[in-house]
């Protein structure tokens, strides 16, 4: 006797960083945090007269990648935190050679 197969039901793909089906929203709010500040510190760092919003959003992008990577759940939590500090570090270390936290305010 034949089986019916299923058909395969045809959706678009969703993007989403909770894979394993349950809410994460302080996770996902760290993630939000840490990719927006490494997205700030990554294009202000090519700009030499921006190094104290790079150095201060890179440092603050790279404590709360760690902090974000200390408790994310998912996989997709971590690759999207990884790459938001990495791009925070970027710029961080760039605006700390252009002139630094602190440089010429004291």
């Amino acid at each position: 006797m034949a089986q019916a197969a299923p058909r395969p039901q045809h959706r678009r793909p969703q993007f989403t960083l909770n894979t394993d089906g349950h809410p994460h929203p302080r996770e996902n709010a760290l993630v939000g945090v840490t990719v927006l500040l490494g997205a700030i510190a990554f294009v202000t760092s090519f700009f030499h007269n921006l190094h104290l919003l790079t150095s201060w959003t890179g440092l603050f992008g790279v404590l709360t990648g760690l902090v974000g990577l200390f408790f994310s759940v998912t996989t997709a939590e971590r690759f999207a935190v990884v790459i938001g500090t990495g791009a925070a570090a970027f710029g961080l270390f760039l605006g700390v050679a252009h002139g630094g936290l602190f440089g010429g305010v004291w």
